[in-house]
């Protein structure tokens, strides 16, 4: 299928906004990306709330398989939290809830009067989130869906299914649910049953590199591939694919920035953080490849001005750039990580009104609003890093800024000087990489989570930015937004 010593893998990386299907060639000094399809993954608002299109995404992928032609296996990531439920001749009970649907409004409260806070972060090391599965799921009690399903999957996992015919949870992404224990890397079935949570609605959990499967026959046949076919379980959590593709070298003390709808800001451990300082902090323990635990903080991300455009109807960000790059820096700045920020829906009208309440100047045109939401991820990935260094007891070099933003040279360079550390930015396709390179190793190739690394340091091009300006100025800046809350004890 490849020339001699080389292999390709087809990734599917699936995200709020978009769909694709890369193609990468992986060989000892050889890592090169292709994307072969792209297609929107659109939400779509019904009568019942927010919901995915999952018909339409699975259509996306056997498109993109189609494109891309023979390949030696394919893997699946996806964004988190989110699942598919199915009756008990495995058909789909409708269409996967959205994250950002409002059904788990006030539901937090019913969980921590049967499970307190603080019991629930030092059973599972998951940060709150409104929308994590354990909240959903406890949503959903008593619906007609659930009483009905008989299996649960995770969103790369019901792709696995209806390509395979096989079901499995993979557990980087098990890990968000806030279900799985963070020191075991098993379900905490003690916690499931007090919240009346039916664990055996979950297939049986797989870890990255294990097999999930080869594709059906008829599937082989709508996709246009010669078989078989198989399918490798991946970080299939986007987040654990591009951690895996951050390019650090041996020994580095680093920081990674996952950048795209959301920024995810933290550090790679060997064992996770679970003490009350890191839970009032809000730091999330996630599971990541090769038993590392993701150490970080979800912040809001490039949705703010994601949101913005398409307020604005814009669609090229490039001039929206170049004007915010004119504008004064730090003027106007808000709490990126704010929940206010959630939900769709006129951001622009929400940033002013942040700063608004924050007593400085409001932003008006599209230039000083973009400039402030720059300006407020950069501050929010500074407290951030500084905030794991602080509560993990480790000091970092550099910052690696990996995901869709590392092509935003203006986010990059001001991440750098808030930070007052280096940013590597790059690379920009870091989810499909390390999806590729896990299907790699379980095919024979590369080598170790360090020698993937290495690879891409040698193949990918990246960017370093500098840190420059006044630190003072960013302190400042930080003590004027929500973001700013003393460092925890």
């Amino acid at each position: 299928m490849s020339a001699a010593g080389t292999k390709t893998f087809a990734a599917v990386d699936l995200g709020a906004s978009s769909g694709r299907v890369m193609t990468g060639r992986v060989g000892p000094d050889t890592l090169r990306l292709t994307e072969t399809r792209r297609f929107p993954n659109r939400p779509v608002h019904l009568p019942e709330g927010l919901r995915w299109d999952i018909l339409g995404l699975y259509g996306g992928v056997l498109d993109g398989l189609r494109a891309a032609g023979p390949v030696d296996s394919l893997g699946i990531d996806s964004w988190a939290v989110d699942y598919g439920l199915l009756a008990a001749d495995g058909s789909l009970l409708g269409n996967p809830v959205h994250y950002r649907d409002r059904r788990t409004e006030g539901v937090a409260e019913q969980v921590w009067a049967t499970v307190p806070p603080d019991d629930l972060y030092r059973a599972t090391g998951i940060q709150y989130a409104p929308f994590n599965t354990l909240y959903q799921l406890v949503a959903a009690q008593g619906t007609p869906q659930l009483t009905a399903a008989r299996r649960l999957l995770l969103i790369p996992d019901l792709i696995a299914y209806w390509l395979t015919g096989e079901q499995g949870t993979e557990l980087t992404n098990a890990s968000t649910t806030q279900l799985i224990d963070a020191h075991t890397g098993d379900w905490n079935r003690p916690l499931a049953d007090r919240l009346g949570i039916d664990l055996a609605l979950f297939a049986p959990l797989r870890r990255p590199g294990d097999s999930a499967g080869t594709l059906l026959p008829a599937v082989q046949e709508r996709a246009g591939l010669p078989g078989p076919v198989p399918v490798t379980a991946v970080g299939s959590h986007d987040t654990a694919s591009a951690v895996a593709a951050v390019p650090a070298g041996r020994g580095e003390r680093f920081a990674y920035l996952c950048t795209g709808t959301w920024s995810l800001a933290g550090l790679e451990l060997d064992a996770p953080v679970t003490t009350g300082a890191s839970r009032a902090a809000n730091f999330t323990n996630e599971l990541g490849i090769d038993g590392t635990v993701r150490f970080l903080r979800n912040i809001m991300g490039l949705w703010l001005l994601q949101e913005c455009m398409r307020t604005w109807e814009l669609t090229d960000v490039t001039p929206l750039l170049a004007d915010a790059a004119r504008m004064p820096a730090l003027r106007y700045v808000v709490d990126a990580a704010a929940p206010e920020f959630l939900a769709p829906g006129d951001m622009p009208g929400r940033i002013a009104a942040a700063c608004r309440a924050t007593g400085g100047p409001v932003p008006r045109t599209p230039g000083e609003i973009t400039r402030c939401v720059l300006d407020s991820l950069a501050l929010a990935h500074r407290r951030a890093i500084r905030e794991a260094q602080h509560l993990a007891d480790r000091e970092v070099d550099v910052v690696h800024l990996v995901g869709g933003g590392a092509r935003n040279a203006l986010l990059c360079q001001l991440t750098a000087d808030a930070c007052g550390v280096p940013v590597v930015a790059g690379p920009a396709e870091a989810a499909a990489l390390g999806n590729v390179l896990v299907q790699a190793r379980a095919h024979g190739l590369p080598g170790d989570l360090a020698s993937t690394r290495e690879l891409i340091a040698r193949t990918q091009p990246l960017t370093r930015y500098e840190p420059s300006g006044d630190p003072t100025a960013w302190e400042a800046a930080a003590r004027r937004t929500e973001d700013a809350r003393p460092l925890p004890a």
